[in-house]
């Protein structure tokens, strides 16, 4: 039943939103809220229903999804990280024509998230990293040729910010041989390769809609296919392995595969659909946005050049996430007592994704860099790196000037 809501009723809750929201920051966050009181009123309008688990709203939202991106089928989940625990977990499934089988090789790149990579441990397969090319923060195609051999059998190509590898080269290499594509496109949302979106070039595309990224549902993420076999297995895995909502069948209760509970609500299936509408908005505003503040930075009279930026590959049509950073060398020396300086005067940083993944204590826990390979594009963005964010709200003169005063200040520390 769609639940109405009077003119008066809405007028009331957009008064109590505007009252309870935060007030606008003096300082330069790394992500302002981007809700509307419109998303958080469509989210109010599931909780009224009292109908809050998964159910329409949330099919309704994977069909537009599908549709937007180009996919023929969409599932929602409750992360991005979900959403790449399914596609490994789908790709090593009994159910799948030439699953992986354990002990079989997956690349990733070694600057990469968390759940990019541990999904690939937890399906029994072996994580091989790949070098990253510094100039796009993407997976090396050079590295990549180096690093395949008889055992490679996938590959997990992570979206970095909005930006991506030389897509053309990558399916190349993927014909060649034989080898499985998943994208985890969770920070590249709209970002298009040759007019395609990216997360439709492989088996399995990832998203996610945290607070921070391009839209957002609070929590929540989705998994894409082109494959119905496919999207079968991912659509059981996700609630418990029956195939409620896969048949007719009046047996809710028939258990086709093994599963989790990865299941979103309609909360956010809601909020999802209503900021889905404005994601090239966002996109075009966030673009704009970027260019000011680089131009900003490289037109002032204090730049000394201070600063490389990551530009967009060739082919390619950017959705940004934040805006990366690498510090030159002649001021690198200084980037610890400058990054402490941004974030206590205001303008919040943080590092390009985790860094070198390699030098995470966890990689260390389950040794996976047993012969202490050494990634010199992952590491150098790590050492030269960090990144602040781009806004869904066109930036003010107020900020540009912050921007320029304080990043700037790196000549002088």
């Amino acid at each position: 039943m769609k639940i109405q809501i009077s003119k008066k009723e809405i007028n009331n809750l957009n008064k109590i939103i505007d009252k309870n929201s935060e007030k606008i920051s003096k300082n330069y966050q790394l992500s302002p809220n981007s809700f509307s009181n419109e998303d958080i009123i469509e989210g109010i309008k599931v909780i009224v229903s009292k109908k809050i688990t998964m159910s329409k709203k949330t099919i309704e939202f994977e069909k537009k999804f599908a549709k937007f991106i180009g996919s023929k089928y969409a599932l929602m989940v409750n992360s991005g990280s979900s959403a790449n625990l399914l596609a490994m977990f789908a790709m090593i499934n009994p159910a799948k024509k030439n699953k992986l089988k354990r002990g079989d090789e997956c690349l990733i790149p070694a600057l990469c998230w968390s759940t990019s990579l541990w999904p690939i441990v937890q399906a029994g397969l072996i994580p091989k990293f790949v070098d990253i090319d510094p100039k796009t923060l993407n997976l090396s195609i050079e590295d990549l040729k180096k690093k395949i051999n008889k055992k490679t059998k996938a590959i997990m190509a992570v979206h970095i910010l909005g930006n991506s590898t030389n897509m053309n080269e990558l399916i190349k290499i993927i014909k060649k041989n034989k080898i499985r594509l998943i994208e985890d496109t969770c920070e590249a949302l709209g970002s298009k390769f040759n007019n395609k979106y990216l997360g439709n070039f492989g088996s399995f595309g990832t998203y996610s809609f945290y607070y921070s990224h391009q839209i957002t549902s609070g929590e929540g993420g989705m998994i894409v296919c082109n494959d119905k076999k496919d999207y079968q297995i991912i659509h059981s895995l996700r609630a418990h392995g029956w195939d409620r909502g896969l048949n007719n069948d009046k047996n809710n209760f028939n258990f086709i595969n093994s599963g989790f509970n990865l299941r979103p609500t309609d909360i956010a299936a809601a909020i999802g659909l209503n900021q889905l509408k404005k994601l090239n908005h966002f996109k075009k505003i966030r673009f704009g946005n970027r260019k000011k503040i680089i131009t900003t930075l490289q037109k002032s009279k204090n730049w000394k050049n201070q600063f490389t930026f990551v530009d967009a590959i060739k082919n390619i049509e950017p959705s940004w996430f934040g805006l990366p950073i690498l510090i030159n060398n002649k001021f690198l020396h200084k980037k610890f007592f400058f990054l402490d300086y941004l974030n206590r005067n205001g303008i919040e940083t943080r590092p390009i994704i985790s860094g070198n993944f390699l030098n995470q204590p966890s990689v260390k826990l389950y040794n996976l860099n047993p012969k202490k390979t050494v990634f010199k594009g992952a590491q150098e963005v790590e050492n030269r790196g960090f990144f602040i964010g781009i806004h869904v709200k066109k930036i003010t003169t107020k900020e540009l000037s912050l921007l320029e005063k304080k990043l700037l200040k790196i000549s002088e520390i």
